[in-house]
């Protein structure tokens, strides 16, 4: 049989139905959210919390949201460019900063709610897995479920390195070990002291040396602003360890300012008119065409 072209034909056209915008966009999997987002029906309104974790090439982005018809509800947010006021002013988009970031968001939200003096999390880090379980007699541990979005979620995967922070933060998000760094896949082991140091970014500080000892130039021109704030390799883990004990004595926002109105910009064309300027000004050229005209014919009489 030989080759037969398909027509795609009217009928097909008017029965084709576009995606979601977001699908279109390729923003949003909805396979993934519906699964996050339905709520059981015995639970009649109640939100289904999602740990949304995003990253961009600058900042890391952790919010706490539920689903409405109308639009995501955000609860809590925390970022990756707040960490400076904790002491970590590098390094903004590691693992170690999403765990920070994390943490942050966990400690904010638990004190939003009255409920940090209730549950404290894991206050000395080890990398191993820590479950948040409910006291009696006390309001129940924030429950929540990790939202990636569009990421990979490798073994590794930053993303993860937020969930973990969050869940040492005093958050209950269902999780497991198979992908922390540390896992390895082939002999089913969970090796916690690699986690750790991923958390205090001994990693980075094993590749400055790395770099130092084989490449001055590259290591200064790759870790220029460790330089300039002066973090060697041997200061990285200490900076982590006070970033997150600042973050546990004080991790409310800053108030936002008013925004300041900024000066009035020079133009350097005609400002746009509207009708009644525009007809204004077309009546006063005419007067003074006229005018002109009857001045010029008034000097030819004499």
């Amino acid at each position: 049989m030989g080759f037969v072209k398909v027509v795609k034909n009217v009928p097909y056209f008017k029965r084709y139905q576009v995606k979601f915008r977001r699908r279109r966009e390729g923003k949003t999997d909805y396979y993934a959210r519906k699964r996050l987002v339905v709520q059981d029906r015995n639970k009649y309104n109640t939100p289904k919390y999602r740990l949304i974790v995003r990253f961009t090439n600058k900042d890391i982005i952790c919010q706490i949201a539920y689903a409405r018809i109308d639009g995501d509800v955000i609860v809590c947010a925390a970022y990756a460019h707040e960490l400076p006021r904790y002491g970590v002013k590098v390094g903004l988009t590691n693992y170690a900063a999403a765990y920070c970031t994390g943490l942050l968001l966990a400690r904010r939200l638990l004190k939003k709610f009255n409920m940090d003096g209730i549950y404290g999390g894991c206050e000395e880090v080890t990398g191993d897995q820590y479950q948040v379980e409910s006291i009696d007699g006390q309001p129940g541990a924030f429950r929540c479920y990790l939202d990636v979005g569009l990421a990979r979620t490798t073994t590794g995967a930053r993303v993860f390195g937020a969930m973990k922070g969050a869940v040492d933060g005093g958050l209950d998000i269902p999780h497991g070990v198979k992908r922390f760094p540390g896992y390895d896949s082939e002999s089913k082991e969970f090796h916690a002291d690699v986690h750790r140091k991923h958390i205090f970014g001994q990693h980075v500080a094993d590749y400055m040396k790395l770099l130092q000892q084989d490449d001055d130039d590259a290591f200064k021109r790759q870790f220029a602003q460790y330089i300039k704030n002066g973090i060697t390799a041997d200061t990285v883990e200490t900076m982590y360890k006070k970033a997150h004990a600042a973050i546990r004595e004080n991790p409310e926002a800053l108030e936002k300012k008013e925004k300041v109105e900024p000066a009035k910009k020079k133009r350097w064309n005609r400002a746009k008119m509207s009708l009644k300027q525009h007809k204004d000004r077309v009546r006063q050229k005419k007067e003074a065409y006229l005018k002109k005209q009857a001045e010029g014919a008034g000097g030819d009489d004499e």
